[in-house]
């Protein structure tokens, strides 16, 4: 390690004098040799960005109402909703038709924009890529209250608020008595949260980030109406399992999904709140080359893979703050649960893939899919973990499936030496059929979060198949870059409208070595710790920690010196290991840990070096093998948007001509300058989407408009399923930026159209 970062360090600064002529083309890992990560308070944070002390303070505003200096930048995600939650207990609010009528009362008196806050009475946001598909009734929404029946009471409306950001817009709170209905900002992370997993790398469902989901997570739990309940979970299992593909059927049933969330008011969304986060872009000590998720903002995959030193080309210390300490168990399994730990586990472990940052769909990662294909079954020869014991078994003879996903799956060497094979890949799908049948079989689940995020992989899982391993060398004079590919096959039972999230569904990846995730397991199945806080509050053991937890790592060394001398292999991987390689398995995670005092091994960019009570330091980890670099995904952090300029009804066709935004840089800042698509030179041509809705709500035409040239979309109507009264919701996305479109909602027949 070292030795490598003394020859990158060579390369970049005498590539010249050296007579190579250019830099290294490649430089394993990302910017930072080193990430600290620092609890601080607010006041320390604004304190730290205005002295140049701190490069980002990850998850809070920490300036509030004060100025802000001019060399912090803000980042801006979306945060969740302000909603209005009825006691559906009281007499007064059984019925929806006076639900209804006292939420568009109340709506009626509020400020359409505040400082952190947005107007906008509907659950799918700017912030969703399926934004463009409601735009109808977002807008009906906000011009018109919800609906209230003709004989609905009207009673005053008694309101508790929760939060400085409800009390400022809707003062409240009763002295006395029980409320009304409750204000609130109900934040995204609270929603998506127990969706979240880290099992082995997947980082939830492949509809993470779509607006029905959210939708759906905010609003069902409130839903007195058993029938319309039912009819909820039968769409959303309809939507995640055997949807039909991208088009006017599936936008109906997002749309049905929606109207039977919101239909009884029992719970009124009334806007969206965002997140501000801030970081240091000051000249010299600032930091550059910022990505952040639309909707995790800094704390995200996409930010400690980008952001860079201004001063260094590709090291130096990043400095981050965060304003709570680290409370959840480190443990990719069901820990890093808090914000704290998701911005460690985002350096720390590699995903198989990560959400895309301004969109619905996913980033391959150390995963990538090479073809995503439709079959009728799956092969003989592939296998399948058994429910329980996570064996692997053949699927045998006329299995269906719906969609086969050929994964080319980057290996790279693990922190503790040892080569990342097949055996690694396959145990997670084992793993999670051993833990997840429990509940399934009907039996109390002793790890209920884990069980939880392994459904939906054990749902989708056909059965899989290893085809071959490769590898690919790079060579620069007297260095070589070894890149080893498993290809492997996995078959689902059934596929989504985007490949990439169909990809995303069961990955076949671990960032840990299948030693770390047996010794997890033979942990929690001595009752030595537990998975989950959950788990751990019930069983009353500790939350399994791989770090801090000085007992539990007593208690573990010796299992692994006593594995170590025994060459152990799990029952799932016999075949694929043999006893003396998993001899040497255990010895390198032995020596690890007599190197390092945790067990906490991954392959991924960054390396725990040190922790206390307030954070941790993170060291990169640059491995020849590791086939990842520096660069690899600043394609997403400057996002761009293109506009819609004007619209031209010509018969029955419109005409749409595109703005796009274009990149100005000098020295180490940049502009974005809108100008015509027309004679722009742009890396990527805008993508033009259309949503056709009849007058009774039914989607009637959805696609894309093909570019005709010269920045113009023509969108025949006629063609896209416009039949007769309704609207079309046209917009213009580019670079995979799906957030805050510039849309335009049209009322058909168009003016002057026959």
């Amino acid at each position: 390690m070292k030795r490598l970062g003394a020859v990158l360090f060579l390369y970049v600064v005498t590539a010249g004098s050296a007579g190579a002529g250019h830099e290294l083309p490649f430089y394993p890992s990302y910017y930072p040799q080193e990430i600290r990560i620092e609890t601080l308070d607010p006041a320390g944070a604004a304190a730290g960005l205005e002295k140049n002390t701190l490069h980002a303070y990850v998850g809070r505003d920490p300036f509030g109402e004060a100025p802000v200096p001019d060399h912090v930048k803000a980042v801006e995600s979306f945060g969740g909703y302000l909603v209005l939650t009825f006691n559906s207990a009281l007499d007064a609010w059984r019925d929806p038709g006076a639900r209804c009528a006292a939420a568009g009362r109340l709506i009626a008196t509020l400020p359409r924009s505040a400082p952190g806050y947005a107007f906008h009475p509907y659950p799918v946001t700017p912030y969703h890529a399926d934004y463009l598909a409601h735009l109808d009734r977002i807008e009906a929404a906000k011009r018109t209250p919800p609906a209230a029946s003709p004989a609905a009471a009207r009673p005053p409306l008694r309101l508790r608020t929760e939060g400085s950001l409800a009390g400022r817009l809707a003062p409240g709170s009763p002295a006395t008595g029980v409320a009304d209905a409750v204000i609130e900002a109900v934040t995204l992370d609270a929603l998506v949260a127990p969706r979240r997993t880290s099992l082995a790398g997947w980082l939830g469902p492949p509809w993470l980030k779509e607006g029905w989901f959210h939708a759906y997570l905010l609003l069902a739990g409130s839903l007195t109406d058993r029938t319309a309940s039912q009819s909820a979970a039968a769409i959303v299992r309809q939507l995640t399992t055997d949807a039909p593909d991208a088009g006017p059927a599936r936008l109906d049933l997002e749309r049905k999904l929606v109207a039977v969330l919101t239909g009884g008011c029992e719970r009124v969304v009334l806007g969206y709140v965002t997140r501000r986060e801030y970081y240091n872009g000051e000249f010299s000590a600032g930091i550059e080359n910022v990505a952040a998720d639309a909707h995790a903002g800094l704390g995200s995959e996409i930010f400690v893979r980008t952001a860079k030193l201004k001063d260094f080309p590709w090291n130096g210390w990043l400095h981050l703050g965060v304003a709570a300490p680290p409370a959840a168990a480190w443990n990719p399994i069901a820990g890093f649960t808090d914000g704290t730990g998701r911005l460690l586990w985002a350096a720390l472990g590699d995903p198989a893939a990560f959400p895309a940052p301004r969109g619905p769909s996913w980033v391959g990662n150390r995963v990538t899919a090479s073809a995503v294909t439709a079959v009728a079954e799956v092969p003989r020869d592939a296998v399948l973990p058994e429910a329980g014991t996570g064996l692997f078994q053949p699927v045998g003879p006329g299995r269906p499936a719906r969609v086969k996903v050929t994964y080319r799956v980057l290996a790279s060497t693990f922190h503790d030496g040892s080569a990342m094979t097949v055996a690694d890949t396959l145990y997670p799908y084992s793993l999670a059929a051993r833990w997840g049948a429990r509940a399934a079989r009907g039996r109390p689940a002793t790890e209920a979060a884990v069980a939880a995020g392994a459904a939906g992989l054990l749902d989708w899982l056909a059965g899989v198949r290893f085809v071959q391993t490769d590898a690919t060398v790079r060579e620069f004079a007297e260095l070589k870059f070894t890149t080893v590919v498993h290809t492997i096959e996995a078959y689902g039972r059934y596929g989504r409208p985007d490949p990439q999230q169909t990809a995303a569904s069961a990955p076949p990846w671990s960032p840990l070595p299948w030693p770390v995730l047996v010794l997890m397991e033979e942990a929690v199945s001595r009752r030595l710790a537990a998975f989950s806080e959950e788990a751990a509050r019930r069983l009353g053991v500790p939350w399994l920690d791989l770090a801090r937890d000085s007992k539990l790592r007593d208690a573990l060394a010796p299992l692994v010196d006593e594995f170590a001398r025994r060459g152990y292999v799990p029952p799932a991987l016999s075949g694929l290991v043999s006893e003396a390689d998993a001899r040497e398995r255990w010895t390198a995670l032995q020596r690890f840990y007599q190197t390092h005092g945790h067990f906490l091994v991954t392959n991924g960019p960054y390396r725990l070096e040190s922790w206390s009570a307030g954070g941790a330091v993170l060291g990169v980890f640059r491995d020849f093998s590791y086939p990842l670099g520096v660069g690899a995904y600043d394609r997403y952090t400057i996002p761009h948007r293109a506009y819609i300029a004007r619209v031209e009804a010509r018969g029955n066709r419109l005409q749409i001509h595109a703005d796009v935004e274009l990149v100005q840089k000098f020295q180490r800042e940049y502009v974005l300058v809108r100008q015509p698509l027309e004679g722009s030179d742009v890396p990527e041509t805008p993508e033009c989407r259309y949503v056709v809705v009849a007058a009774d709500g039914r989607v009637t035409g959805a696609g894309t408009v093909p570019y005709a040239g010269n920045g113009l979309y023509t969108l025949d109507l006629g063609g896209a399923g416009a039949a007769g009264p309704g609207t079309v919701a046209v917009a213009l996305f580019v670079g995979g930026n799906y957030v805050d479109p510039e849309a335009r909602l049209l009322a058909l027949p168009l003016a002057g159209t026959p």
